[in-house]
């Protein structure tokens, strides 16, 4: 003991950084740890996280879920009509959007502004003003695509004569089917809320010449694997959500000859190539019906703690867990620290919006950036960010997916499989990289940015999942 308090001592300090420096004052030497408690100090989730710790129930479901997530096969296999896919759509005035459930009353301009389009699009109101009447009046419903097997970028919007991707996954688990719809390009679109006459043309040829051109092409291609593309646009510099440049081009690889193949007329294959090779983010929406296909592989694992849904709708951000199925977790969306367009800023962006957070959650997009170091002059930050970015998604996930590949990182999988108590004891929370809509609808995107989940979403989920462990032993 004398020995030991003749030795010059070194104080590990867990509390306030103050602490640390009065040491140092005295003379001694101290080291600041940067800690924080278990989930933002919520006692409750700190118990939860505590009593999901080092069980191996729970290490054996996710071992489950995660395999059945690494084996899929997501394969494009038809397009069709929302309402032929979704037969609910085709059977009640049903419009789907993007994030977790939420009222007409609670929406976001972007989302109202869609909303109305598509009322307008399919022909149930002559008019915005008539559509929204027929809202008010409490004809038509609204659910998330998530409970259809859907996802849709920003607004989400999907109703039934939108032509829509069918992706398969193509496993012995069975062929489940998934579904997005197709991305209109930039500018003014329904995703960001526009909704006047333009828009409402570009979606009628998008339903009937374009739809009609991917059809064929699908089936002449008797199907399409989407892991590959993927794979190679992550050594081509995408990260599969906000950079699909090489994917799109990629795709257009295995489109044009197939398109090329039928009798379509020529004026017809002009303005379907056209219309694809002017928008680099046409490959967005295979890629999210991708990841939502491997993702749903690995739903309904009883016990699980992998996170298989992460959503948006532009006020709430919402979760899903493996062992908890298809209930919601919400919180708050958390702002989204980016670059503005000219003439924008922070006080015009509407709250983080959209299904295609549904990229991270399968382990590309911002858990990819390390692969894109371009989208940094799109998003903000700088190289290193994008690579530290994909480095730190490693301490909140159960592995790797060796599938997706990152060369600045020596080929590094891509981090995956979101652990919600890896989450909620680690502090770090998950990152997307994102677009920034404007608040009022159909003014379109001003800008893009990262942004994180809300931390709330797995304490709350955590203490849902022990409470019905809790719940298994009473029984």
């Amino acid at each position: 003991m004398k020995a030991l308090f003749n030795q010059k001592l070194t104080v590990l300090n867990a509390g306030l950084t103050s602490f640390a420096t009065n040491i140092e004052r005295a003379g001694g030497s101290a080291v600041a740890m940067n800690w924080q408690p278990p989930g933002s100090g919520d006692k409750q989730g700190g118990m939860a996280l505590a009593g999901l710790t080092n069980q191996a129930d729970i290490e054996q479901a996710n071992q489950v879920a995660m395999n059945r997530y690494l084996a899929a096969q997501p394969t494009l296999v038809d397009v069709m009509l929302a309402g032929e896919a979704m037969p609910e759509l085709a059977e009640r005035k049903l419009i789907l959007h993007a994030g977790p459930p939420i009222a007409w009353q609670g929406m976001c301009g972007p989302v109202q502004g869609a909303i109305l389009g598509a009322i307008v699009f399919e022909r149930w109101a002559s008019d915005i003003e008539q559509a929204r009447v027929m809202i008010e009046s409490g004809d038509v419903k609204f659910e998330p695509c998530h409970h259809y097997n859907a996802v849709g970028p920003m607004a989400g919007i999907i109703s039934r004569s939108m032509p829509v991707w069918v992706v398969e996954n193509q496993t012995e688990q069975g062929p489940e089917r998934v579904f997005s719809n197709f991305n209109e390009g930039l500018g003014k679109v329904l995703r960001f809320g526009a909704n006047n006459s333009d828009v409402i043309e570009r979606l009628e040829w998008m339903g009937s010449e374009l739809a009609q051109a991917m059809k064929v092409a699908v089936r002449e291609m008797e199907g399409l694997e989407l892991k590959p593309i993927m794979a190679q646009a992550l050594h081509m510099g995408d990260e599969v959500h906000n950079r699909n440049a090489a994917a799109t081009g990629l795709l257009m690889k295995q489109l044009i000859p197939a398109l090329l193949s039928t009798d379509l007329p020529q004026d017809q294959l002009k303005r379907v190539i056209s219309f694809i090779t002017g928008n680099d983010h046409f490959f967005l929406n295979l890629s999210m019906a991708a990841c939502k296909s491997m993702l749903k592989a690995a739903e309904n694992v009883e016990n699980s703690t992998m996170v298989t849904v992460m959503a948006r709708n532009g006020v709430n951000f919402g979760i899903q867990l493996s062992g908890t199925g298809k209930q919601w977790f919400q919180a708050p969306a958390n702002p989204v620290n980016g670059l503005f367009f000219p003439g924008f800023g922070v006080e015009d962006a509407a709250a983080d919006l959209g299904d295609s957070a549904i990229t991270e959650t399968a382990g590309v997009g911002g858990f990819a950036m390390a692969s894109s170091p371009a989208i940094v002059k799109f998003v903000g930050g700088t190289p290193n960010d994008a690579t530290n970015n994909s480095r730190a998604m490693q301490a909140i996930t159960l592995g790797g997916n060796p599938a997706f590949t990152l060369p600045a990182l020596n080929f590094a999988p891509t981090a995956a499989g979101i652990d919600a108590r890896k989450v909620v004891d680690n502090g770090v929370l998950p990152i997307i990289n994102t677009g920034i809509a404007h608040k009022q609808a159909g003014v379109g995107q001003i800008g893009a940015g990262i942004t994180t989940a809300p931390m709330q979403c797995f304490v709350e989920a955590l203490r849902e999942l022990e409470q019905r462990r809790a719940e298994q032993v009473t029984l």
